[in-house]
């Protein structure tokens, strides 16, 4: 049986999660291992399987810890009363956090397929509303003439595939930081919705950690 949620195992299974999105990111989920996510924390499989029943539930709590983050931050957001554009900075620079300091640049684009199809279903729904939540501050920049005309739906997909890819070419020991790619994408990203506006702002200069593209 899990132990019960006291601060001391939810930091444990939180730093096994970390461990797991590090492991999945390198061989892919079928490729990965249960010794190899307990191994890198210094622990047995059994000792894992005390947190987790099998490989599935930590995928499974993968998604829900990213999502968790995503749904706060949208319901923070959505009370602070800040103009559209500046609720869009903040949740893409979460996003990019998450994915390439929370869980090792898999947080939102691991192995969905792999879930059994409940799991899978309450993943999705969740999904769907972080999607939402985006759309709906896109939709509310167009309504008060902030953004140009267009397609929420879209704009929401095209910005989430942008940030998303970042996990395909981010090198940790690159020389931008996970919060200068942010800002630099949120500058690209939001800029071009602005209507009449000037042109997004130019990246800041990299600092001494992060990555750029590989082949850059």
């Amino acid at each position: 049986m899990p132990p019960a949620h006291t601060p001391a195992s939810v930091d444990r299974r939180t730093e096994i999660l970390k461990s797991a999105a590090a492991a999945f990111r390198r061989r892919g989920y079928h490729g990965a291992s249960v010794d190899e996510i307990a191994s890198a924390l210094a622990m047995t499989k059994g000792n894992l399987y005390y947190y987790f029943r099998n490989k599935e539930e930590i995928l499974f709590a993968c998604h829900e810890y990213s999502l968790d983050i995503l749904l706060k931050l949208l319901d923070e957001v959505r009370t602070e009363g800040r103009p559209p554009d500046q609720q869009l900075r903040r949740l893409l620079l979460a996003f990019v956090h998450l994915i390439l300091d929370e869980l090792h640049g898999t947080a939102l684009t691991l192995d969905l397929q792999a879930l059994s199809p409940p799991l899978f279903r309450k993943v999705v729904a969740r999904r769907d509303a972080v999607d939402k939540g985006l759309r709906r501050i896109i939709q509310q920049g167009m309504d008060e003439g902030l953004f140009a005309p267009g397609d929420p739906k879209m704009i929401a997909f095209a910005m989430m595939g942008a940030v998303n890819w970042i996990a395909k070419w981010y090198d940790p020991a690159g020389p931008m930081t996970s919060d200068a790619i942010g800002e630099a994408f949120a500058d690209y990203l939001i800029g071009g919705l602005r209507r009449g506006g000037p042109p997004a702002a130019a990246p800041p200069s990299p600092p001494s950690a992060g990555s750029p593209p590989r082949d850059a």
